[in-house]
């Protein structure tokens, strides 16, 4: 089959919305199919967006494609006959952020209007679509409350899980992802403040908000955390990624209402060891069961600390979790296997 895959993008950010469609390239090639590839930038300014959403629904991604695959918004907006969605996220500032300190638009009668068409726009180009898909039951059901649309939940699996492996634990606890304010490092160093247990914490990852990334290192100086929270700022190498996940303790991850239970909890998972996380963290408690594959506590630095120390104490339990977090990615059926057998349905 000849395939397209369409997402947007932000020059010079790696995250999940990359790998979705970098990883989804490289297994369709291995299935034998032939894939096109492309991102497309995009300013979502209330001032611009709706300037944007017209060049991507002019724009025409050739005919002679069998199918088009959508990832991140606006790709949905594209034509094609035989388009299929994978969604991953609303452009959130606009639907369930629209009142909050994250709102995109201003509060005026033009911001609302604004707000308004992108809404009619989205649910009208997604209503092309021969199939919806999301990449979690928070994304489907904001689906069916903003846009009233139903969708199939569709997981995504790592690109090649088999790489990570069970190792010794250390004494670490740690997280490896984008450092920004919403993923709430900042929660996981407060609460080192408040361990009892000889557990350390190490932070790494690359960030767009250098103020942010000080803020961190202001807090393990001020609380004289030097020995017990390290910090690698920057982008990981896969190599160096795998080799702290697979020997860690357990893995923390913590953002603020994520769309997904986030590549973190899957790659701990992938190494049979169990991520703790926020009751607040959104897509995250679709996969952490509290107590049985990790760990679920308050949003707060005390909570967390009495967590940590729960998995450095016992160390048996811990392990134990892990296993479970692994089965369940067996358990939800988490493979390429399934992912393309069901967008290429």
């Amino acid at each position: 089959m000849k395939i397209v895959i369409a997402s947007s993008f932000v020059p010079f950010v790696k995250g999940g919305g990359r790998y979705i469609v970098e990883w989804l390239e490289q297994k369709l090639l291995e299935y034998g199919h032939q894939v096109e590839k492309f991102y497309l930038p995009f300013d979502d300014h209330h001032s611009r967006l709706l300037d944007n959403l017209l060049s991507y629904r002019l724009l025409r991604v050739g005919d002679q494609a069998d199918r088009l695959i959508a990832i991140r918004p606006p790709a949905h907006s594209l034509q094609h006959p035989n388009k299929v969605v994978w969604f991953i996220h609303h452009l959130r500032g606009y639907y369930d952020l629209a009142n909050t300190e994250h709102s995109s638009i201003p509060n005026t009668g033009m911001g609302r209007a604004v707000a308004a068409a992108l809404r009619r726009h989205d649910t009208e180009s997604l209503l092309e679509a021969r199939a919806i898909f999301t990449n979690s039951t928070v994304v489907q059901n904001r689906l069916k409350t903003y846009n009233a649309l139903s969708s199939e939940v569709l997981y995504p699996p790592l690109f090649d899980s088999a790489s990570y492996y069970c190792g010794d634990p250390s004494d670490e606890i740690i997280t490896v992802c984008r450092v920004e304010n919403h993923k709430r490092q900042d929660l996981l160093v407060r609460a080192m403040k408040h361990v009892r247990t000889p557990v350390k914490l190490r932070i790494c990852g690359a960030s767009s908000n250098p103020s942010y990334v000080k803020l961190l290192h202001d807090l393990v100086r001020k609380n004289s955390l030097q020995e017990r929270v390290a910090m690698e700022s920057g982008w990981i190498a896969e190599e160096r990624k795998i080799d702290l996940v697979s020997n860690c303790l357990a893995s923390a991850y913590a953002p603020l209402d994520e769309d997904s239970y986030g590549y973190p909890t899957l790659e701990a998972a992938a190494a049979r060891k169990p991520t703790l996380t926020t009751w607040d963290a959104g897509g995250t408690l679709e996969f952490v069961r509290d107590g049985e594959n990790g760990l679920i506590t308050e949003p707060t630095p005390e909570a967390i600390a009495v967590g940590f120390d729960r998995m450095f104490a016992d160390r048996k339990r811990t392990a134990a979790m892990g296993d479970l977090a692994y089965d369940t990615v067996v358990a939800k059926n988490i493979t390429w296997d399934h992912v393309i057998d069901r967008l290429l349905a």
